[in-house]
């Protein structure tokens, strides 16, 4: 298998929000409220690729899961209803979806493992994260990397679980 992760292209919106539509489906068949009110959009992606903070997994040439990667730029994270476990520079993903052909088989996990790598090549040693309280699967995958519970934040008024995990710097 020939996996690999890299900055998204404005040419692969299409194939990307293909790939959140599928997500935002299993979502609400999930009963989850996650993704259920008209966000992510392509506009969300658009920007994100134009940023530079949309990244995509790929098999081969096939785009099978995609996810944003942020740098220190997330407002939503400077009030938690908790604490955070570092104050110093940190790594956000947001936006995780794996293609419905590819799911099951822990690429969500590798998309973070990578995310984790990108913070440390850019000696960053915090990789940050949220999801609702309802997404028990990536909850559940948080748990499986060593990522903590730090709290709650708030995006577009609702409450999110807050995660965070400080990465071993290399010597």
């Amino acid at each position: 298998m020939n996996y690999h992760f890299r900055k998204a292209e404005l040419s692969e919106i299409a194939p990307i929000w293909e790939i959140l539509q599928e997500a935002i489906i299993r979502r609400k068949e999930d009963g989850s409220k996650q993704w259920q009110d008209g966000y992510p959009n392509p506009e969300v992606v658009q920007k994100d690729i134009e940023k530079g903070e949309g990244f995509v997994l790929l098999d081969g040439e096939t785009i099978i899961g995609y996810s944003a990667v942020l740098i220190n730029d997330e407002p939503a994270y400077d009030e938690i209803e908790g604490n955070w476990l570092t104050t110093e520079d940190f790594v956000v993903i947001h936006r995780v979806a794996i293609s419905e052909k590819y799911l099951g088989k822990g690429f969500a996990k590798m998309i973070i493992k990578y995310v984790e790598d990108y913070a440390l090549s850019n000696n960053i040693f915090s990789v940050k994260a949220d999801t609702n309280f309802d997404n028990i699967a990536m909850m559940k995958i948080f748990g499986n990397l060593g990522y903590t519970y730090c709290g709650e934040v708030y995006f577009r008024g609702s409450p999110r679980k807050a995660y965070e995990k400080v990465l071993v710097k290399p010597f």
